[in-house]
């Protein structure tokens, strides 16, 4: 046990972590990020004065939540000066370290975490915790320091956002959703516009980050055709570039990876029905496993 806390920091890391993660990830949208806010939360616990915590868990995320908030605040800055358009970092169920910190489900899906990015940082907290983790409106009020009746509306919405968007409003398939990015795939992997026309949804979105460190379009591009040119000619970049059915933040998606099998970029296919309606590309280097 801690002697300045009072508290068994080892056994709250054991018990807590992952819920942590967890929350963390789906406000920040960086793993990294989420790590980061977490260790400073452990580390307020452990400096704590020895008064008792009665739920080491919720002074936790108290703690998380607040460090991300204020996170949020300073990233929209930096985001807004980005090099093109900003995607969380991805995570992958093949990987073994990040999905055993990340638990992985709807929550988390690229399309909806691209539709958190445009809350104010106090609505995505009031969302997040409220509808992803269930957390009373009374309790979040502390943490961005709104009344309850206040919170109850940003948490509205941001519902109303989520349901108004056509990439999350979206019941899951996943049978149908892997027998489509498998198509896209072979289609890709083949060179096959014809196939890919087919497959792309005629109001697709692309979303492209490559954050100025790789050739990336530096605006969403909307229509099958464009995408389709630009996925062919970053085939044609590539001689040899190999490309992998993979789960993208417990979605469908695509790995490709260079001659020497160095991860080049992850994509996120959100499918509605048999064609694919949004495509989030991450080829930043730094967001890549």
């Amino acid at each position: 046990m801690d002697e300045t806390s009072g508290v068994d920091v080892a056994a709250a890391w054991r018990d807590h972590h992952r819920v942590l993660i967890d929350v963390a990830y789906r406000l920040l949208g960086s793993v990294s990020e989420a790590e980061d806010a977490v260790s400073e939360a452990f580390t307020r616990l452990a400096r704590n004065p020895a008064e008792p915590i009665e739920d080491v868990r919720a002074w936790l995320v108290v703690v998380v939540s607040r460090i991300c908030l204020d996170q949020l605040g300073s990233a929209r800055a930096r985001r807004e000066a980005y090099v093109g358009p900003w995607l969380p970092e991805p995570v992958l169920t093949s990987d073994d370290d990040p999905a055993d910190r990340v638990t992985l489900d709807e929550s988390v899906r690229m399309a909806l975490l691209v539709v958190l990015e445009r809350m104010a940082p106090a609505e995505r907290v009031a969302f997040v915790l409220h509808d992803v983790f269930g957390y009373a409106f009374g309790e979040i009020a502390a943490i961005v320091g709104r009344t309850p009746a206040s919170v109850r509306q940003l948490a509205s919405r941001g519902r109303r956002r989520v349901r108004d968007e056509r990439t999350t409003a979206l019941p899951v398939d996943p049978d149908r959703e892997e027998a489509v990015t498998r198509r896209f795939l072979d289609a890709c992997a083949g060179g096959d516009a014809a196939e890919l026309m087919r497959l792309l949804d005629p109001d697709v979105v692309l979303r492209a980050d490559g954050g100025g460190r790789v050739v990336a379009p530096h605006k969403p591009l909307t229509g099958p055709d464009p995408i389709v040119r630009i996925v062919l000619r970053g085939l044609r970049q590539y001689p040899g570039m190999r490309l992998e059915y993979g789960r993208v933040n417990g979605g469908p998606g695509i790995l490709t990876y260079d001659a020497d099998g160095s991860l080049l970029a992850v994509l996120a296919l959100t499918v509605a029905g048999d064609r694919v309606i949004a495509v989030d590309l991450v080829g930043n280097p730094d967001k890549l496993p």
